[in-house]
């Protein structure tokens, strides 16, 4: 299998376009230095520690939890023939695949602020200033998702319509929540900052998400952070997928950002 970015590598892709200009920036040295300059040999770059609790996954950075889930994934052919994705919520972490099985990338993630695997109750027709903090989780499970509408005419990935949480690029328009830096992150922990919406870089959304689940919608598999793997995924819990059409069908859907 051809070598696919670690996780490390696709977060210093976010931080990639404010390097190039930072280079770029750079002036050349005088001529009369020039010689001196080029006999100075370029400093070998220096690899970013890896994340704690990480072990190798197909040249991929993957938690435990997330290796076995694959491996069923693989084994069982449970996602059929669509592309997937697996979201490991306390590794703040995403990894795509095609149909096949073959991991396309990882990036990091921001997710719900608060630990929880399920959604309240009519969470997906309450307005965003209705959402309680407790409540602002992002929800555990296997959820066939698909793009469709959402109200202001803005089309998302759906992953699981009925309680409003959808998949889509990083939104910057709070200055505050610093959900740029949170994605920059080394750490996990201040990846928890939305109302239950998985944000991921722009550019990994438009190259890979929306290249593989822009067709046909695909399967995704978000890990548990308070339940047991086995509870959620007992050999695997499979959810049925909802009706085809149903996203945008009686009610104008606002995802949790």
């Amino acid at each position: 299998m051809r070598f696919i970015p670690t996780l490390a590598s696709a977060l210093l892709s976010v931080a990639g376009l404010a390097l190039a200009a930072g280079a770029g920036a750079q002036t050349k040295p005088p001529a009369a230095a020039g010689k001196a300059a080029r006999a100075a040999p370029a400093p070998a770059p220096v690899a970013p520690p890896p994340v704690a609790g990480w072990s190798a996954l197909d040249d991929a950075r993957a938690s435990g939890a997330t290796a076995r889930l694959t491996e069923w994934i693989a084994a069982s052919g449970d996602n059929g023939t669509q592309p997937y994705m697996v979201i490991d919520k306390q590794a703040a972490a995403l990894l795509v695949f095609d149909a096949k099985g073959k991991l396309l990338g990882a990036s990091p993630v921001l997710i719900g602020v608060a630990r929880g695997d399920d959604s309240s109750p009519g969470i997906g027709s309450k307005d965003l200033s209705k959402i309680g903090p407790a409540e602002r989780t992002t929800p555990a499970g296997r959820f066939v998702a698909r793009y469709g509408k959402a109200a202001g005419g803005e089309t998302v990935l759906w992953v699981d319509w009925s309680t409003s949480v959808a998949l889509h690029p990083v939104v910057t328009g709070n200055r505050r929540e610093r959900r740029l830096e949170r994605l920059l992150s080394p750490s996990p922990e201040d990846n928890r900052i939305t109302f239950g919406c998985i944000n991921v870089p722009t550019a990994f959304y438009k190259s890979t998400v929306h290249q593989q689940f822009r067709k046909a919608g695909g399967v995704v598999y978000i890990l548990p952070d308070a339940k047991p793997l086995e509870t959620v995924f007992p050999g695997v819990l499979v959810r049925p997928a909802p009706p085809v059409g149903e996203p945008g069908r009686g009610r104008v859907a606002r995802p949790r950002t």
